[in-house]
C-alpha cells in the first residue's frame, strides 16, 4: 500500500522569541522540519505535503531544498490541526493509500515507529501514535478499551478520571486518505479553543462504526520543540544518541560529551576522535583515521589512517587521502590532499591539489583569491614547500620540486626544480646598538 505524508509546519512558535519560523530552528545542523521529513522518507512516501503558515516563504524554500518533490500548501488562518490537515486535501486528490500526519517541530519519531503505523493502517481505519508519559501534564489522553481507541480528549477538556490516564497522544495519526478527509469534513469547533481538532476524527470514526486503534513508542520520540530550552534539550537528545551509536559502531570517543555530530556524520570503525571535536554537515571519516582535539570539520572526507589536528579546520571540499596528515592550526578548504601528504603547522591551503607524499612547510599560504575570482594551486607529488612560502595562484609546483623558505611563488616551478624568491639579507655591523641608543634618547627627550 502506498503512503503519503502530511507534515504540519504552520505554527508561529512565539515561545521561541525569534523572527525565524519555529520549524527552521536547527538540531544537529538540520532544521526541525528536515528531521520530520527525513523520518518520513523511511516509509517511501508517494507524496509529501507540507502545510505552512508563519514564515511560509522561508519554510517553503527550505522544504524545496530538502525534497524538490514535496508540495507546500498554506494555512492562512490558524484554526487548529484538523483545519491544517484539510489544507492538504487538494494536493492529495486521487491518492488512495495511507496518509500519515507528522509535525514539523517533532524531530525524533523513528522509522520503526512509522513502519508500525503503516502496518496498523492495514487493520484499522484510524491509527494514533501514543506513548506512556511520565508526567502527562497537558497532553491529550487516549481513552481506549484494550486495543480499541474510543476517543482522544484534550487535557483542558478532560474530566478528572480522564486526566488520570497516562496513555497520551503524540498528535501523529495514520488513516486511509478518503477516510481521513471524510472525517475532517465533519469536524466541529465546539471546544474551549474554538479550533478544529484533528484528534476528534477518532470519535467521529467510532460513531460511523469504523475501527480506531493506537500504536505506542517511547516518550522521547514524541518530544516537541516549542522554545529555546526545548531546542537545547532536543540537541542533547540527538547528540547522546549519535555518540552512543558511533561508539557501538566501533568508534573511540576520548571524551564523548564534548564531541558534536551533525545529522549526517558518517564515521567508520576504528576511528579515534579526541575531545571537543565538532562535525558540521557532510563529513565522512574512513577507517583508522584520528581526529585530534579542538578540530572542526565540515563538508569533507578524511581518508583511511589519516590524521587531523589538534586545532585543525577542514572546510567544505576538503578530501584527505590515505595517511595524509593535517597538523595544528591548519585550515584546508576545497582542496585534495593526496595519500601521505603532510600539512603539519600553521598553514592555509585553499582551492588546491597537493600530490602524494608532498610536504607543506609551516606558515605556507595558497593565495587563492584576487578579490573577485578564486584560483587554484597545483603541488606535485613529493614536492617540498619551504616554511613561510606564499603560492600566488594560479600556479603550479611540479613533482619533486621545492620552494626555499620565505619564497613568494608567482611562476610555475618545473618538476625537480628549486624556487627561491626572497630579498638578499644585508648585515650592518654595530648598527643595532646605534639604532637602540638613538631610539632610547628620543624617548627620554619626550619625557
Amino acid at each position: 500500500m502506498q503512503t503519503a505524508l502530511v507534515i504540519l509546519a504552520a505554527g508561529m512558535g512565539s515561545r521561541m522569541k525569534s523572527d525565524t519560523p519555529k520549524v527552521l530552528h536547527e538540531v544537529a545542523d538540520l532544521p526541525l522540519i528536515g528531521h520530520a521529513m527525513k523520518a518520513g522518507a523511511s516509509v517511501s512516501p508517494a507524496r509529501t505535503v507540507v502545510v505552512t503558515g508563519h514564515g511560509a516563504a522561508a519554510v517553503e524554500a527550505v522544504v524545496a531544498g530538502l525534497d524538490p518533490g514535496a508540495v507546500c500548501v498554506r494555512q492562512a488562518e490558524q484554526l487548529g490541526t484538523g483545519h491544517a490537515v484539510d489544507q492538504a486535501r487538494q494536493a492529495l486528490a486521487g491518492f488512495e493509500g495511507t496518509v500519515i500526519v507528522l509535525y514539523g517541530d517533532t524531530p525524533f519519531v523513528s522509522p520503526e515507529t512509522l513502519q508500525a503505523l503503516v502496518a496498523s493502517s492495514t487493520e484499522a481505519d484510524v491509527t494514533v501514535l501514543g506513548f506512556e508519559a511520565q508526567d502527562p501534564a497537558l497532553y491529550g489522553r487516549l481513552i481506549a478499551d484494550g486495543r480499541d481507541l474510543a476517543r482522544i480528549v484534550e487535557a483542558k477538556d478532560a474530566s478528572a478520571d480522564e486526566l488520570a490516564v497516562t496513555l497520551c497522544n503524540s498528535g501523529v495519526i495514520a488513516a486511509g486518505c478518503e477516510t481521513l478527509f471524510t472525517l475532517i469534513s465533519e469536524l466541529g469547533n465546539d471546544n474551549k479553543s474554538g479550533e478544529y481538532y484533528l484528534t476528534d476524527v477518532v470519535g467521529l470514526a467510532r460513531a460511523k462504526g469504523l475501527r480506531a486503534t493506537y500504536v505506542t513508542c517511547p516518550e522521547a520520540e514524541t518530544m516537541g520543540v516549542n522554545d529555546r530550552a526545548q531546542l537545547a534539550e532536543a540537541e542533547g537528545v540527538f547528540q547522546a544518541r549519535a555518540r552512543r551509536a558511533a561508539m557501538l559502531g566501533g568508534v573511540t570517543l576520548a571524551e564523548p560529551d564534548s564531541v558534536y555530530f551533525a545529522h549526517d556524520t558518517q564515521i567508520a570503525r576504528d576511528v579515534w576522535i579526541g575531545p571537543h571535536v565538532v562535525f558540521g554537515p557532510g563529513v565522512v571519516i574512513r577507517e583508522g583515521a584520528r581526529i585530534h582535539a579542538f578540530s572542526h570539520l565540515e563538508g569533507c572526507m578524511v581518508g583511511a589512517d589519516a590524521i587531523a589536528g589538534p586545532f585543525a579546520r577542514l572546510r567544505p571540499g576538503t578530501d584527505l587521502g590515505t595517511k595524509a596528515r593535517i597538523g595544528n592550526f591548519v585550515e584546508i578548504k576545497n582542496a585534495v590532499i593526496e595519500d601521505g601528504a603532510k600539512v603539519n603547522h600553521l598553514s592555509y591551503v585553499g582551492d588546491a591539489h597537493v600530490g602524494a607524499a608532498a610536504n607543506i612547510g609551516a606558515g605556507t599560504i595558497t593565495c587563492n583569491y584576487d578579490g573577485v575570482m578564486k584560483h587554484r594551486t597545483e603541488i606535485g607529488a613529493r614536492a617540498f614547500v619551504g616554511s613561510n612560502s606564499l603560492l600566488v595562484a594560479p600556479v603550479k609546483m611540479g613533482a619533486e620540486s621545492m620552494s626555499a623558505s620565505g619564497t613568494v611563488v608567482t611562476k610555475d616551478v618545473p618538476d625537480g626544480a628549486l624556487a627561491i624568491g626572497r630579498a638578499e639579507m644585508v648585515i650592518k655591523p654595530g648598527f643595532a646598538r646605534k639604532l637602540m641608543q638613538m631610539l632610547r634618547a628620543k624617548k627620554a627627550k619626550k619625557g
